[in-house]
């Protein structure tokens, strides 16, 4: 009997197995995780929570696994490839100032939304159901907590913020050094290079991911809590829509020319690996990948999308505190005035890059709320829906990680506009092995 895996005789009769693009995986993904959630919820099947429990947390920690060295080893290279790319300096002010004007123009969707829809009227909630956070981000904390007390502690309390600084530090030196610094590099290379393959093989698995998460999420919340935040909730989700399906391919039209459908066809894979994980640092590798096939320099992305996975955060550093603030001052009976709505926007503006120190979205809403004069138990009162809202902000936050650099190499003449034509839309199947094929019997 022939093997039923192995290539046929020229001639013979054949058929190849049909191939899933990511997305479909991804997706499939997620109808069978809403399925069995709810499944689990509804029947009361304590070994299906523990097993979805299990295999979205297992994703999880194996994309969090590598994000130190990842981080520290990207930044460390993306500031010596800098050296070969003309106007260094210039990409680098522009980006930082796009990443500051697009974060400007979320914030302020975040506030329209929040002053029409009132978010915090209408719920059963109470000052009585918050509580403070263990720990609230501060601006004196942001300003230390920059420059580390060791080389070691970093890396072991996963501080992203310190991470970049002893990163950009090193980088800077290496470029001053010059071939002395050569070996140093070339090792830095290889790791980096190491890490980003392993990474991938576990972006492979981000189906099996999904279906864990968020099949946890729904047995675990179900649609009561949902129900219980509508508006909030809401708010969030078109908050985000607006500004990742509204404002950036109007920015993409009128600033880079180009066709907006072209940048979600090639930056997809990396916005719904986001959604899944609800890590922008997890997600670094697919977003470098995919900004690299819109187009982009490989010597500038691989500055830009490290630097922007660290603090670019449209969806949790503005358009999250901005509503969310709204929400608790509602909640708390407290009065905001035009001065608190220009703080937020300079809060979101200026202090993003705490989200990357400390524990994402939470942080920045404490420094948000500290700010402002709000009450920090108000934090309490969001912490259990914080999951299902982190979602589609981590997927803006990568959506918008993508686009700069795609803004700004159009901009700067750098970008190549064949490639960001024919972007791929599932970036790993150009890398899955050649599918095995059946003979026929």
């Amino acid at each position: 009997m022939s093997s039923a895996l192995k290539a046929s005789p020229q001639g013979s009769s054949s058929f190849r197995l049909p191939k899933v693009p990511f997305w479909a995986q991804i997706l499939l993904g997620l109808v069978l995780g809403v399925v069995l959630g709810w499944i689990a919820r509804s029947g009361d099947v304590g070994w299906l929570v523990t097993t979805l429990d299990k295999i979205g947390t297992i994703f999880v920690q194996l994309l969090k696994l590598a994000v130190a060295p990842l981080v520290f080893f990207a930044i460390l290279i993306s500031i010596t490839n800098l050296r070969n790319v003309n106007n260094a300096a210039r990409l680098a002010t522009r980006t930082l100032l796009w990443f500051m004007a697009t974060s400007l123009i979320a914030v302020a969707i975040g506030l329209a939304i929040g002053l029409v829809t009132n978010p915090g009227a209408g719920t059963d909630l109470t000052s009585k159901d918050g509580a403070k956070p263990d720990h609230a981000g501060s601006w004196l904390d942001f300003l230390t907590g920059i420059v580390p007390t060791d080389v070691i502690s970093p890396f072991t309390e996963l501080n992203v913020l310190q991470i970049v600084f002893i990163a950009a530090v090193a980088g800077v030196a290496a470029l001053q050094l010059g071939e002395k610094a050569q070996p140093i590099l070339t090792l830095s290379q290889s790791v980096l290079e190491l890490l980003q393959k392993a990474l991938w093989w576990v972006i492979r698995l981000a189906p099996l991911g999904t279906l864990g998460l968020i099949g946890t999420a729904i047995a675990d919340y179900g649609w009561n809590l949902i129900g219980k935040y509508a508006t909030f909730t809401a708010d969030i989700y078109i908050g985000c829509a607006l500004v990742m399906f509204g404002v950036y391919p109007l920015l993409l039209a009128t600033v880079a020319k180009v066709n907006p459908l072209n940048f979600f066809k090639g930056a997809w894979p990396a916005i719904q690996l986001a959604f899944v994980s609800r890590s922008s640092v997890g997600t670094m590798p697919l977003t470098q990948k995919v900004t690299e096939r819109l187009g982009v320099p490989k010597e500038y992305a691989s500055f830009a999308v490290p630097f922007g996975s660290t603090t670019k955060m449209d969806g949790c550093a503005s358009i999250y505190p901005a509503i969310a603030a709204i929400f608790i001052a509602q909640i708390f009976d407290v009065n905001l005035g035009v001065g608190d709505y220009l703080l937020i926007a300079f809060v979101s503006v200026i202090g993003s890059a705490a989200t990357a120190g400390l524990t994402g979205a939470t942080v920045m809403l404490t420094l948000t709320l500290s700010t402002l004069g709000l009450p920090l138990e108000g934090v309490g009162l969001l912490m259990a829906i914080d999951p299902v809202l982190d979602m589609m902000r981590t997927a803006t936050n990568v959506a918008g990680q993508s686009l700069i650099p795609v803004i700004v190499s159009a901009r700067e003449k750098i970008l190549d506009h064949e490639a960001y034509a024919h972007a791929s839309a599932s970036p790993l199947d150009d890398h899955d092995e050649p599918e095995p094929q059946l003979a026929a019997a």
